[in-house]
């Protein structure tokens, strides 16, 4: 695993670990790898201070949220999860057929190209973008 500070083309700072140097390099380049902050996927490596082990170092919790956004990010996550229904890639068809009364009407969420995402808004499909990628694998 590898840890890397990085930051949005807004400004924004935070950190993500990765399975390897290869996985953060494939996962940017198909622009899976957004800001924590505002959800922007413009994002890049920031310069990082090699980590120097002392004594008395601190036991930090990596699972714990580090700040109040990154709080608000999760309970927006777990509310979309618990409330939404998840539909992946198909996320552009379904939003469209709920929008003309094709399918039934509820809460979803998934992901979309900007091309699909710019259709949708040009036909007046009520979308939003969500700082998040798809629901975490569990085993």
């Amino acid at each position: 695993m590898i840890r890397y500070a990085l930051k949005c083309a807004d400004g924004h700072g935070f950190d993500s670990w990765f399975q390897s140097a290869g996985a953060y390099d494939s996962l940017s380049e198909k622009g899976m790898v957004s800001c924590a902050i505002c959800g922007s996927a413009d994002v890049t490596k920031a310069i990082m201070a090699p980590r120097v082990t002392v004594k008395e170092e601190q036991s930090v919790s990596l699972s714990a949220p580090s700040s109040p956004a990154e709080q608000a990010l999760r309970a927006m996550r777990a509310e979309l999860e618990k409330n939404a229904d998840y539909v992946g890639e198909t996320f552009a068809t379904e939003a469209r057929a709920i929008h003309v009364g094709d399918a039934p009407e509820r809460p979803i969420w998934g992901q979309a190209n900007l091309k699909e995402a710019k259709a949708l808004v040009e036909e007046g499909v009520p979308i939003a973008p969500i700082p998040f990628g798809p629901p975490r694998k569990t085993n």
